[in-house]
């Protein structure tokens, strides 16, 4: 049995020649080799394929039954790689097909994923999309392997395998129902934030948040009745009840509801896209990278 590791790709090119043309000098000249080049070739490929592949008649080469048959899969393998070494060199959005894999949070699926997807429908309706949530302590090594394109998480200054740019810069804001008691004040004291219960999201079952260890850090705590894993629910709950979300301002903006500046101060959210050092130059990944960040650009 033959072993593709045998082969040499490049004799499959003269193989398609001689085949397209029935001749080796016409083939010679398709290839812009020499006929000897191209005798050479065809008689390495007789030996590695056991068979002669073409015989001389009066009408030129003539292939053989395996040649008839082999010809339609070495014809399409060939147009498979020409084409996968052209999109190394150039990407046309419109006609790709790629399913473009991203790690990302549910915050940063509801701010990204509704603009993403009306984008791609009408200039790369190829491609197609998934997310999932990879922790970061894997990031690199899926990254690494191509199993993500993107991850969207904070920076990780400390790795040099990984390319990344700031998405997005964000404050964070108290949240209450429009009809809240405090919803007509203009501005929320701290013993009033405090005196509220609170709803704080976290996919962890334990441990403190950014909003708690600023409050700690001034000998203060808030009370937590609800802990829930995402953002997209927690602000239903606000709209029905008196609790408070402290909340990233630009998912605070697609609600109805009350925001106030926080009494106090809290570390920025801080988000960036992060992709392996061996996508950098790749022109899909340019391109689609290009996408992502010009969206969160647009997130108010």
């Amino acid at each position: 049995m033959v072993q593709l590791q045998q082969m040499d790709m490049n004799l499959f090119l003269v193989l398609e020649a001689i085949y397209n043309e029935r001749n080796l000098t016409r083939a010679a000249e398709q290839l812009h080799i020499t006929q000897p080049a191209v005798s050479n070739a065809l008689a390495r490929l007789r030996r590695t394929l056991d068979d002669p592949l073409f015989t001389r008649t009066t009408g030129g080469m003539s292939p053989t039954p395996l040649t008839e048959r082999i010809m339609p899969k070495v014809h399409e393998a060939l147009v498979l790689l020409g084409g996968s070494l052209r999109e190394q060199r150039h990407f046309d959005p419109a006609t790709a097909e790629k399913t473009l894999r991203l790690s990302m949070n549910d915050m940063a699926e509801t701010l990204l994923l509704p603009r993403l997807l009306e984008r791609l429908q009408q200039v790369a309706p190829g491609i197609a999309v998934e997310s999932y949530y990879v922790p970061r302590n894997e990031l690199v090594k899926e990254l690494s392997a191509n199993m993500l394109d993107f991850g969207l998480d904070i920076s990780l200054a400390t790795t040099t395998q990984l390319q990344q740019q700031r998405l997005i810069n964000d404050r964070y804001l108290c949240m209450l129902r429009a009809d809240h008691p405090l919803a007509k004040q203009d501005s929320l004291t701290l013993e009033q934030y405090l005196a509220l219960d609170h709803i704080h999201v976290s996919s962890r079952r334990a441990g403190p948040g950014v909003v708690d260890i600023a409050l700690n850090k001034v000998g203060r705590r808030r009370n937590i009745k609800l802990r829930v894993q995402h953002y997209r629910v927690a602000p239903l709950v606000v709209l029905r009840t008196d609790l408070a979300l402290t909340i990233p301002a630009s998912l605070a903006n697609h609600y109805q509801a009350r925001l106030f500046e926080l009494p106090f101060q809290v570390p920025r959210l801080d988000w960036h896209l992060l992709w392996h050092n061996n996508q950098h130059d790749d022109p899909a990944n340019r391109w689609l990278r290009e996408q992502l960040l010009d969206m969160f650009a647009a997130v108010k």
